[in-house]
């Protein structure tokens, strides 16, 4: 095995423990999101994901002086990114069927190969292409989509996609200069700091006229936590910093239109979870698209471990 292989087959792991961790937050802002703002989610879980950063994940890579960056400007793009990302999607994912909401998402890495073309001058093969596409298909499978689907509600998690791809694909291109810890650093920063500010001037709950499911999700007041739920919001932080800190060791380590289709291992996630959690056994549909989603992330990487030539890497062209 060449040192190239070696390295992607980590970054790839990472990849797959980074969207079992996002299946967790998924569940549990499903969960406590009939109860509580998304700023207060958000926030809560920002408390406690960054000393997990700052005390374990920091000191592990060296020191603090591995969050210095020479990047501000693309760092305060990445954090507007996930910012707008995750408005989009957890409003979406309050608003409409989990199932629903999780599908649509998956147009994530598909737009991480469009954009790690334009970007970052990546040249994916057809083999690439191909594992996006029918992961793409297996999703379809399991959702079946029909007229129902397609509401307006729809395209908050499709916006979300978006915002993650941008995200993913601006990380690949930071990476080479900042560590992992420096890249999940930042965005944690920003939601701190954004969400404390909402909390601040609509935690009274003056604004929710209760007439949008999604803007009273967003502004409505701010609810102590009940003793039963606290649970859930450390699940979140912990599941936050070990999901944001993997994803961006991922795309740091590999193209990012390798790492796309291994995204796709969430969707078998939230099967195990509706078991797990809901009683839901899946029917044959969802067994047919998840081995779809299964088989093209291992396709995918057996194409990149049985090749052994060095991976031609342009350098990234200008964001402006």
């Amino acid at each position: 095995m060449t040192a190239e292989i070696r390295v992607n087959a980590i970054g790839l792991a990472a990849a797959a423990g980074s969207a079992v961790c996002f299946s967790i937050i998924d569940v549990l802002v499903k969960f406590l999101s009939g109860d509580y703002p998304l700023y207060q989610m958000v926030l809560l879980r920002s408390l406690i994901a960054m000393p997990i950063l700052l005390l374990v994940m920091v000191p592990l890579e060296g020191g603090y002086h591995v969050l210095r960056t020479r990047q501000p400007k693309l760092h305060l793009i990445r954090c507007g990114a996930v910012l707008f990302a995750n408005i989009c999607f957890y409003t979406g994912l309050a608003t409409m069927p989990m199932a629903d909401a999780v599908a649509i998402a998956f147009a994530t890495p598909l737009i991480v190969t469009l954009l790690s073309v334009v970007l970052l001058g990546e040249r994916p093969g057809i083999w690439r292409w191909s594992a996006v596409a029918v992961g793409f298909l297996g999703v379809l499978i399991i959702m079946r989509p029909g007229p129902g689907t397609f509401q307006a509600a729809a395209l908050l998690p499709f916006f979300g996609a978006c915002g993650y791809a941008t995200l993913h694909v601006l990380t690949r291109r930071a990476g080479g200069a900042d560590s992992p810890a420096a890249l999940t650093f930042y965005p944690s920063l920003a939601f701190m700091i954004v969400s404390a500010v909402l909390g601040l001037s609509t935690g009274d709950g003056r604004f929710a006229s209760g007439d949008s499911a999604a803007l009273d999700f967003i502004l409505r007041a701010w609810v102590w936590p009940a003793s039963g739920d606290w649970w859930a919001f450390v699940a979140l932080g912990l599941t936050a910093s070990i999901g944001g800190y993997l994803i961006s060791f991922a795309y740091r380590q590999c193209e990012a239109g390798l790492v796309a289709p291994f995204e796709y291992i969430a969707m078998p996630m939230a099967v195990f979870w509706g078991i797990l959690v809901f009683q839901e056994w899946p029917d044959l549909p969802v067994w047919l698209g998840s081995a779809l989603i299964i088989g093209a992330g291992l396709v995918s990487l057996w194409r990149e471990t049985r090749n052994n030539r060095p991976t031609s890497r342009p350098r990234p062209r200008s964001l402006g």
